[in-house]
């Protein structure tokens, strides 16, 4: 849906005019006939402006810009304004898609959260096996194990640990001791203390308050011990060490979304689902007008029954979704209308939405911003025989200047001619 008029810019001779307008082959109109052509012309421009709001073309604005046009026979003046050519688009309010919890730990689900519950760093977001899976932020998924040595790609011993660390007899969580779940064997013992995710480990581990040690792409052994004070308020053994299921990593705070498992179901990925902890607006942008739809594009989100709320557009999907129709032939058929991408818009100020959490709204972006222009309303054009558009002046009566129109928006029209000037007097048309 859109709202907005974009004015043309027709060759219209510059200058001023005083009372003669030519006709279609040239001759001089008399009296009579000047005035019938300006009326039947005035009445075209008329029914065209009232044509584009009836096809909802609402030309939207700034606070600059008049709200319209006196009545009609009025006398106006040429101002200076800034024109604003709005576009509204559709949106939704909401926390964004669910998507699963890159859940690695396996066992017994012993605790689970309840959807809608909010989770931040370093807080549980569900047991397994008594022992809770922690959030942690970061772009890097957990993909195997960290410790200072001993501990290989696939687990570490820390299910199956005494509470100073050492490794309990016959290896890991599994219990099985062939060597997969942490035996303390040795092998792989570089695998898992450098590189970029132990450096992520690490950012969180300081800020969560456990610190002496330097973050950086090596588990050493200082690492291990901050690790230990972290596991003894977890309240798990102290091992020093890190298995793939300890902990989850998402780009920030968390929303709870579909509870998928059951309080002694196995653990699986499926057994949770995750939002965005902060509300933001989403939009299904058309391809075939979807250039506004830039990271930083500044817009205001119109919400019912809530004042505007201003905000940026923060992401901006790259997968097409071609839109659902209904379909020819066996099976269904390809949608008919435009393709549309997603876009993300977060909100300046979330305070000001209160308790609401879903709503459709509507999304205002600037297509065209004009400062400074001359304008006058729309219903101040005349056209004139010749071609092009005129302003009647107030004084002489019934002499015209030509002008070159610009932007439309919101009921006004940037003008642009010959004898043009801020505050200069013309007339509506009756």
């Amino acid at each position: 849906m859109t709202d907005t008029w974009t004015g043309q810019d027709p060759e219209g001779a510059a200058g001023t005019r005083t009372g003669r307008t030519r006709g279609v082959r040239g001759r001089p109109a008399g009296p009579g006939r000047r005035r019938t052509l300006l009326v039947v012309a005035a009445v075209v421009v008329v029914a065209v402006v009232a044509g584009a709001g009836a096809f909802g073309l609402d030309l939207g604005g700034d606070d600059e810009a008049a709200t319209g046009p006196g009545r009609a026979g009025s006398v106006v003046e040429v101002a200076r304004r800034t024109l604003v050519d709005q576009t509204a688009v559709d949106g939704k309010l909401g926390y964004g898609k669910e998507v699963p919890v890159p859940l690695k730990a396996t066992g017994t689900v012993t605790w689970l959260p309840e959807r809608g519950d909010r989770v931040s760093r370093g807080e549980t977001l569900l047991k397994v096996d008594d022992r809770p899976v922690v959030l942690l932020y970061g772009a890097l998924p957990m993909y195997r194990a960290l410790g200072p040595g001993g501990t290989d790609s696939a687990g570490s011993a820390s299910a199956g640990s005494d509470a100073d660390g050492a490794d309990a007899e016959g290896s890991g969580s599994e219990g099985s001791g062939d060597g997969k779940a942490g035996s303390g064997s040795g092998a792989g013992a570089e695998e898992g203390t450098k590189g970029m995710d132990v450096r992520q480990f690490e950012s969180n581990l300081a800020a969560l308050g456990y610190t002496d040690f330097t973050v950086d792409d090596e588990y050493t052994a200082k690492t291990a011990e901050a690790v230990k004070r972290w596991q003894r308020h977890l309240g798990v053994p102290r091992t020093g060490r890190i298995t793939v299921g300890d902990v989850v990593y998402a780009s920030g705070r968390i929303r709870v979304g579909d509870v998928g498992a059951r309080i002694g179901a196995e653990a699986t990925p499926e057994a949770l689902s995750y939002t965005g902890g902060a509300r933001r607006v989403t939009v299904d942008a058309s391809a075939e007008d979807g250039a506004w739809a830039t990271r930083g594009t500044e817009v205001t989100v119109e919400l019912p029954g809530a004042d505007p709320v201003d905000g940026k557009v923060s992401s901006v999907g790259r997968r097409m979704t071609a839109a659902e129709g209904d379909g020819g032939g066996e099976g269904g058929g390809a949608g008919q209308g435009p393709a549309t991408f997603p876009v993300t818009i977060t909100l300046d100020d979330p305070g000001a939405l209160g308790r609401m959490e879903s709503a459709p709204v509507t999304v205002r972006y600037v297509r065209e911003r004009r400062a400074g222009v001359l304008s006058v309303p729309v219903s101040a054009l005349v056209a004139l025989a010749e071609g092009g558009h005129g302003l009647e002046l107030a004084e002489p009566e019934g002499r015209f200047v030509a002008v070159r129109t610009g932007l439309f928006a919101n009921g006004m029209v940037e003008v642009r001619g010959a004898g043009l000037r801020e505050g200069l007097k013309v007339r509506i048309p009756e």
